[in-house]
């Protein structure tokens, strides 16, 4: 079904209709067939205006067996649509999927607009006679009969789903006809049954001259990097362990070779962040990834990194904790842990992505910090973020600042001594490569000798070194352009957000206005350390709500440091907001 729903996404936005997706799938490799515990779906939201999520409620909902009816049947909207294959609702099929009757006969769809098709039937019939396939191989292609037959219902154009299919399956020609056939087959079975008398037409929206291709956060995330990498000059090292939902981002990288980049994948994730500080020492872009269990292991590292003061960069692609948690379900559950999740004063700085385009920009921005200041810089996205897609307008390369390494190249003491933890005016110290000619140096965890490197135990210099890391991050704040409101003249309720709730929240707003109510909102990119106009801002408003899925962390930090009472809208249910949800709490507060 994934697959299905990302041919059908890319010939949407071939098409040029602005989308939002929400692929969600269970995080066993194999889960039991027919199970509740075994249905992945993919719901796609697509439009000829401005789409900011995947949607509240389908209007269509594709069940290929009971299982995914029962599962999905809640999302569906009243009057919906249902398109159901009755081949797969067997006796035996209902029996997994704790159905005691078969739902398309016993009237418990009654609200709904269903059509049966034997897609399993119409597949197996489709494919017959191609050789060197098995009976089996012919029922899995029937998730290409139900494409071709969405792509018949909304339009979708078929050539970019055969070209794909041709390329994808060019060294085994049973498999490639086999899901030709089924394509087609699903395709002119909307076209010529009167069983599905249903056709839209979705004209494509509007949208800034320039060229565009569908992308998900991680392809983004990637290309920021490399982009980054260019932009630098610096060779990108990327060292990790696989972890759901962050080794797609290892995946992408390793086929960027061209560029530079060099992928390893760790023993374990102590030993990527170990191998990221190696790297970010002889002079290269160190960058690692993980989600919530691996960045806890990583912290010594990370805090190791600190101390150095050498630019890395840790993305943190969040997931529903903690412990394993619910490994393929979306939370923003990590801000604290980026915040305070390392022993000792050791503050870093955090930025947050908050569309699946948006991340390539995240990246760049992380890496720059890191760059300049010289320090860890955490990157924060997630889940939803991760696998969701969106149109995205190629950048101008031209356009994107360079990022400068400013390497140490001679002595900049008194007498040729090279001073290591001399600072310039951000408050960073030199980067010197190994082997650099009379820039010899100590590294390590233990303290340092303010501008000698030397180790340290002096309780003075200790409180000195803490307090200049602390400044240092505390400076990129001041190149933290004033935060962008959405504002409206009267509104007296602000609505604040960080990361992947940003879709769901403008939406929020637009549908609260249509109603003639006033709100204001604004988003948060930077999170440590925080925009400096951020503490006037919030006090201008009469109530702050801030959405968040966890229970509340944001809220935390900025009650503790501008002692105003905003307001938690939380959810922790491995979903992303709803945008009603978030109206609803909306006119809520602003009528109290």
């Amino acid at each position: 079904m994934q697959l299905a729903g990302s041919r059908f996404t890319d010939a949407t936005a071939m098409l040029g209709n602005d989308l939002a997706t929400l692929p969600d799938f269970p995080a066993e490799i194999r889960a039991p067939a027919g199970t509740l515990h075994g249905v992945s779906a993919f719901q796609i939201h697509f439009a000829s205006r401005d789409i900011l999520t995947p949607g509240d409620h389908p209007n269509v909902l594709v069940a290929m067996n009971p299982a995914a009816l029962k599962t999905n049947l809640g999302a569906l909207e009243k009057g919906g649509t249902i398109v159901a294959n009755e081949d797969a609702f067997t006796d035996n099929n209902l029996r997994k999927a704790g159905y005691t009757a078969n739902p398309l006969e016993d009237g418990s769809l009654d609200d709904y607009q269903v059509f049966r098709v034997p897609m399993t039937t119409m597949t197996v019939r489709a494919t017959e006679g191609i050789e060197g396939i098995m009976a089996k191989d012919q029922q899995r292609t029937k998730n290409v009969f139900a494409l071709g037959l969405l792509s018949w219902m909304y339009g979708r154009p078929t050539e970019v789903t055969v070209e794909w299919m041709e390329k994808k399956f060019a060294s085994n020609p049973g498999i490639r006809d086999a899901n030709l056939n089924a394509f087609r087959a699903g395709y002119n079975f909307g076209e010529t049954a009167e069983l599905l008398a249903v056709h839209y037409e979705v004209k494509p929206a509007p949208a800034e001259p320039g060229t565009y291709r569908n992308i998900n956060g991680t392809s983004a995330t990637a290309m920021g990097l490399i982009a980054a990498s260019v932009k630098s000059g610096l060779p990108m090292v990327y060292a990790s362990y696989p972890i759901t939902p962050a080794s797609e981002l290892l995946h992408e990288l390793s086929r960027h070779k061209r560029f530079g980049v060099r992928t390893m994948q760790a023993e374990d994730e102590i030993a990527a962040a170990g191998m990221v500080v190696g790297a970010a020492f002889g002079g290269s872009l160190g960058v690692t990834a993980s989600s919530g269990p691996g960045l806890d292991l990583k912290a010594e590292t990370i805090g190791l990194g600190v101390m150095l003061e050498l630019p890395m960069v840790i993305v943190d692609v969040q997931r529903a904790g903690p412990s394993t948690g619910m490994p393929t379900k979306t939370e923003q559950g990590d801000l604290m842990l980026a915040m305070y999740g390392r022993h000792g004063e050791s503050p870093l700085p955090i930025v947050a992505a908050y569309t699946p385009g948006q991340c390539f920009d995240a990246a760049i921005e992380a890496v720059r910090i890191a760059v300049k200041y010289r320090t860890p810089v955490i990157l924060l996205t997630d889940t939803f973020l991760a696998n969701s897609s969106e149109p995205w307008r190629l950048p101008d390369v031209s356009q994107i600042p360079a990022i400068d390494p400013g390497f140490a190249t001679e002595p900049n003491g008194e007498d040729g001594a090279f001073l290591p933890y001399k600072r310039d005016e951000n408050l960073a110290r030199p980067w010197a490569v190994p082997g650099t000619p009379g820039l010899r140096h100590r590294i390590g965890g233990l303290e340092k000798e303010h501008e000698t490197g030397n180790i340290s135990y002096d309780p003075t210099n200790h409180a000195l070194m803490s307090r200049l890391r602390a400044e240092k991050v505390a400076k990129v704040a001041d190149e933290i352009p004033p935060l962008e409101v959405d504002h409206e003249d009267g509104a007296e309720v602000l609505v604040l957000g960080w990361g992947s709730s940003y879709g769901p929240i403008r939406a929020a707003v637009r549908r609260v206005r249509l109603k003639g109510k006033k709100v204001d909102s604004a988003h948060l990119f930077h999170l440590n350390p925080l925009p400096h106009d951020l503490g006037e801002l919030l006090h201008s408003y009469r109530k702050v709500m801030v959405p968040e899925m966890n229970m509340g962390q944001l809220v935390r930090i900025l009650r503790a440091e501008y002692l105003v009472d905003a307001d938690s809208v939380t959810k922790v249910e491995g979903i992303p907001f709803f945008a009603d949800e978030l109206e609803a709490a909306i006119l809520e507060r602003i009528a109290t």
